[in-house]
């Protein structure tokens, strides 16, 4: 089993930072693909953004240039940087990992969720 915990989540004004965090820990041979989902309310579930373990990143559209992922492979660790957030940011985060937890079963689990607001 594989467990994800987050931190990082909270209240900040438009304009403003925040950086998550998600650790995983358990039974995970390898990482493949570590990201990033948001859902605001009334919405569907959308990236935000995603990072392979040699590096190669992508996102959504709606935060190019002001979010950053990044990874610790060491840590099993996945970071989001948000920067210049908006209001239209507010959502639960969710970090999400898809990984081999032996050499031929993979898995793909996901953290509880952490709250992001960003007031106006």
């Amino acid at each position: 089993q594989v467990h994800l915990v987050e931190s990082g989540g909270g209240l900040v004004q438009a304009g403003g930072s925040l950086r998550l965090s998600c650790e995983a820990s358990g039974s995970i041979f390898s990482i493949n693909v570590m990201g990033w989902f948001r859902q605001a309310p009334g919405k569907q579930r959308e990236l935000v953004a995603r990072i392979t373990t040699d590096g190669s990143t992508n996102y959504g559209d709606a935060v190019k240039g002001r979010f950053t992922i990044s990874s610790d492979n060491a840590k099993n660790t996945v970071y989001l940087q948000m920067n210049s957030l908006k209001p239209e940011d507010t959502a639960v985060y969710s970090c999400n990992f898809f990984v081999m937890v032996t050499p031929v079963n993979r898995g793909n689990y996901w953290g509880q969720g952490t709250q992001v607001t960003v007031s106006a």
